[in-house]
């Protein structure tokens, strides 16, 4: 058997392009893509996916690896991948940013650790809500589901120099007003209870000018802010759900996918 340069390029296309989406989806993914995971894990675990769903994928006819069309079709690939990661970074955000309000609100938010996944700041509040949506992602397989995605991805979306126009660019964006109208619904409930509780103080202080409510108000304030929070916290997985069936009902629609099998 002879290996000519085309046959040798062929092989490598059929290996590289699948891998640059699928590696797209992990770096870019909520979990796998998180910085406290090695780039060596990464790197194998993209490797791995790719020659499992190798035999699954039609051969792309690639004249040539270096050229300016199979740079397109690299960065389409790059393109749906970071599009499906993406989706899930939204999800787990949504529910960082309703932690950050309802700290706010309760003055929870003079308490910041550092978040590892993107290194800032953030409040305690918004921290434990990123850690429990993230092991709910977990627990619901999300992982594995966004790999099925990308593995159908392959058949509904082909790797070819034409379906730059089938990717839904402006349905992604749309689709990030969720996270806000879901964080802000989360929220609101914590939110009025502290707008009731600072109502009262204010009639406190109109009614008993003495009084000091700097002093007593701010502690009163954290500490309903953690008994509303308990009080709450039963909103959160229902809230969860609903995202995540939004999610990976967007996630088929990217795809062109009806439903997953």
């Amino acid at each position: 058997m002879e290996f000519t340069e085309s046959i040798i390029q062929q092989y490598l296309a059929d290996f590289i392009l699948p891998f640059t989406r699928i590696s797209a989806l992990i770096m870019s993914m909520t979990g796998l893509g998180s910085k406290s995971i090695t780039s060596k894990i990464k790197v194998v675990l993209c490797v791995m996916l790719t020659v499992a769903v190798m035999p699954a994928i039609p051969s792309t006819h690639v004249e040539s690896l270096v050229s300016f069309a199979t740079a397109l079709l690299l960065a389409e690939q790059v393109i749906i991948g970071i599009m499906l990661g993406f989706v899930t970074i939204m999800v787990i955000n949504t529910f960082t940013l309703a932690g950050q309000v309802i700290a706010m609100q309760t003055g929870l938010g003079f308490a910041s650790l550092v978040d590892p996944s993107s290194g800032m700041n953030v409040p305690a509040v918004g921290q434990f809500f990123l850690i429990l949506s993230t092991l709910l992602f977990w627990a619901l397989d999300g992982h594995l589901i966004f790999i099925h995605f990308v593995v159908v991805s392959f058949d509904t979306l082909p790797i070819q120099a034409n379906s730059l126009s089938a990717i839904k660019y402006k349905e992604l964006v749309e689709w990030g007003a969720w996270m806000f109208a879901t964080a802000l619904s989360l929220a609101l409930a914590p939110i009025t209870a502290m707008l009731v509780i600072n109502f009262s103080f204010g009639i406190m202080t109109r009614a008993a000018p003495q009084l000091n409510i700097f002093a007593i108000g701010f502690p009163i304030t954290m500490a309903a802010g953690l008994i509303i929070m308990w009080l709450t916290m039963g909103n959160f997985l229902t809230h969860f759900e609903l995202q995540w069936q939004r999610a990976v009902d967007f996630s088929c629609y990217l795809i062109n996918c009806a439903a997953i099998p």
